[in-house]
């Protein structure tokens, strides 16, 4: 099909039903997404509309935004009592590699993903120092590392991302990423990650409604829509 192959809006392409969203911004009023209750629940309702089943609610924790791990499960409670409807609610966090995680990781005060997969982030513009150790040292506390939108470090190239994966880190794509909402070297590089089969998550890392609106609107073409995990 070549340059020809047709091009299909999310919205209708079946991509969104019965999918899980392992990484958002939803959780209201904890970071630098949603800000209050409402807001969410008005993310949830569009969730619900596009078949989206289950969320991972996965709030910044980092020493700009040093969220407790007590107060995260307290405004999780309170947005699980205000939201009545079928989407499945989960709570995890998104961890910055940074001095307060190493503190977290030592004390074990952390919010990870199903079966102890810990979903961290760095800088788009420089790694962590010692960051293969600090990976390392997730993986011998008993975690394992799933790096949020590795398309998004502009520092990585493909060499690296080939080291992680050897690594045994895994990788989770902002399929966002994909309609351009980073610009078109990140766009470039999600689909070169993609079609190299490196990403095992996705998620919409969603931090406003418009957004997700913009997400449904966009089109992909079949070959990447079938490749997204």
């Amino acid at each position: 099909m070549g340059l020809f192959e047709r091009s299909i809006k999310v919205s209708a392409s079946g991509l969104l039903q019965g999918r899980t969203d392992w990484h958002c911004h939803i959780l209201p009023g904890v970071d630098d997404g949603f800000k209050t209750v409402d807001d969410s629940l008005a993310a949830l309702a569009a969730y619900e509309s596009a078949g989206i089943k289950e969320v991972w609610l996965t709030p910044h924790v980092m020493e700009d935004i040093p969220n407790r791990t007590a107060a995260l499960k307290e405004r999780f409670v309170e947005l699980g009592l205000a939201y009545t409807g079928p989407v499945r609610l989960h709570l995890a966090s998104e961890n910055m590699m940074d001095a307060l995680f190493d503190q977290r990781l030592e004390a074990g005060d952390l919010l990870p993903l199903p079966e102890k997969r810990l979903l961290v982030e760095t800088s788009y513009f420089n790694p962590p120092y010692g960051m293969d150790d600090i990976l390392s040292a997730v993986k011998s506390k008993g975690f394992f590392p799933l790096l949020a939108h590795p398309e998004r470090y502009m520092y990585m190239d493909m060499r690296r991302y080939s080291a992680l994966k050897a690594m045994d880190v895994e990788f989770q794509l902002n399929i966002t990423s994909l309609i351009g909402a980073y610009g078109p070297e990140v766009k470039a590089k999600a689909e070169h990650l993609l079609q190299a089969g490196m990403y095992e998550y996705s998620g919409t890392d969603l931090h406003r409604l418009s957004s997700f609106e913009h997400l449904l609107d966009a089109e992909l073409k079949k070959k990447v829509l079938k490749r997204i995990p």
